[in-house]
């Protein structure tokens, strides 16, 4: 199903004093996989926009697969990015949007602004919410703020009795009591982040099996630079971060904005998906879901899926281009994934892959994303095509949500955060 969109037209740009430039295409080029097509590079002061026109259900909602039901556990919530399950149960919902990134350019300015019509108007929360079923029985009758006066908290992770939380400029700690509904304390800071400027502000999490090691993702203060180098020090990687001590050290870097973590639960390799660059046409820069080798390079903002380089770089690096890791899994250009939870325990054909949240496109004329895919994996790698797992986010030329978060309860639940509607949403299998 196509969605009529807002289009950011060559007239109407021209009004802006800007050029936008590139024509549709279609949907799929055949961007899937370890193989994606990689088109020639299409450039100009504004890639092809076309802005989702946010309206509400209306008695609709997301469509699931057949053997499988979906309903809305949380509304009115304010701006849900990411959740957690709790030992007990409970679902944590952070709440929030940082940035604030000074407009530097004209293309700052217009870009910000079109894109602001494809979001919710409600105030981030600043907070923590936590949603309790108390019997079991899938609805979440119980609801408190957990915490607040945070900082855009994005990211989340628990271990050993620890509550962590990425806000946008700092990792943070609280002691967790089973079955409280309200921090007891105010967190403690285990270690600050890099937050000048923040053009990218949201910080992943997650942690390792045994609690000791946490792993940051850390998004670019730019596309591809232009803002400077200077101000992408400790940017565009994965920070490893000791959850005693608060020691950081780059785990991975050339990560241009991995948006969320997850370790793979056979292998305990760590994953991460990652949003591309923009403005080489509509089809380039493809996005990522890929393993993170410790020490590994994978070629922002030289390079892009391998030692492609990128021709807007003066002056380029040679050694860094042909250092530069070939990601694990294309998903289309544009489709900005923000949500990454692996499957345990789930019916086939969805017991064993990757579930991930893609938030959608603004950037290209035709829109893509709006939905949560499953990628298969076997042997803990991915082994085949994605499977469409939540959809129906568009319809009738209007857009009611988008998904962000994604997370796995023990009761076989998947669990999608929704920052358009404010919605977290339940996805179960109908035998459960």
């Amino acid at each position: 199903m196509r969605a009529a969109l807002f289009v950011v037209t060559a007239a109407a740009a021209a009004a802006l004093g800007v050029a936008v430039v590139g024509a549709q295409t279609p949907a799929d080029p055949g961007q899937h996989g370890a193989n994606p097509s990689l088109p020639a590079p299409q450039r100009g002061l504004l890639p092809d926009m076309g802005i989702a026109q946010p309206t509400g259900w209306d008695g609709r909602q997301p469509t699931v697969p057949a053997g499988w039901t979906i309903k809305a556990i949380a509304t009115d919530l304010q701006i849900p990015r990411q959740t957690l399950v709790l030992p007990n149960g409970d679902i944590l919902v952070a709440e929030g949007k940082g940035g604030g990134a000074p407009k530097l350019t004209p293309k700052d300015f217009i870009s910000g602004l079109i894109k602001a019509k494809g979001t919710t108007p409600v105030k981030g929360g600043n907070r923590l919410t936590l949603l309790r079923d108390a019997d079991g029985d899938g609805i979440y009758e119980g609801r408190w703020v957990y915490a607040d006066n945070l900082n855009a908290p994005y990211g989340l992770a628990f271990a050993n009795g620890k509550l962590y939380v990425a806000n946008q400029d700092a990792l943070v700690r609280f002691d967790y009591t089973d079955g409280e509904t309200r921090a007891a304390a105010a967190p403690a800071t285990v270690a600050l982040l890099p937050s000048a400027v923040n053009h990218h502000w949201t910080k992943a999490l997650t942690v390792d099996a045994a609690g000791k090691l946490l792993y940051v993702g850390i998004g670019s203060n730019s596309n591809i630079g232009e803002r400077g180098m200077a101000i992408e020090e400790n940017r565009a990687l994965v920070w490893q971060v000791d959850a005693a001590t608060g020691a950081v050290r780059p785990f991975a870097t050339g990560l241009r904005n991995p948006t969320a973590l997850a370790f793979e639960p056979g292998s305990q390799q760590l994953f991460a998906v990652v949003n591309e660059r923009d403005e080489l046409g509509p089809d380039l820069v493809p996005d990522y879901l890929t393993s993170v080798r410790e020490g590994g390079f994978y070629g922002w903002p030289y390079a892009y899926w391998g030692p492609n380089v990128d021709p807007r770089i003066k002056p380029g690096d040679d050694k860094k281009v042909q250092a530069t890791i070939k990601p694990d899994y294309a998903l289309q250009s544009h489709t900005a994934p923000l949500g990454l939870a692996f499957s345990q325990g789930l019916p086939a054909p969805f017991a064993e892959g990757a579930f991930i949240g893609l938030h959608g496109s603004w950037n290209r004329k035709q829109p893509v994303g709006y939905k949560v895919i499953f990628v298969p994996f076997s042997g803990g790698k991915p082994s085949g095509p994605p499977v469409d797992f939540v959809a129906g986010f568009q319809a009738d030329g209007k857009t009611m949500g988008r998904p962000v978060g994604v997370t796995l309860d023990p009761k076989g639940a998947v669990i999608v955060a929704d920052d358009l509607s404010n919605t977290v949403w339940r996805a179960v299998p109908a035998t459960r």
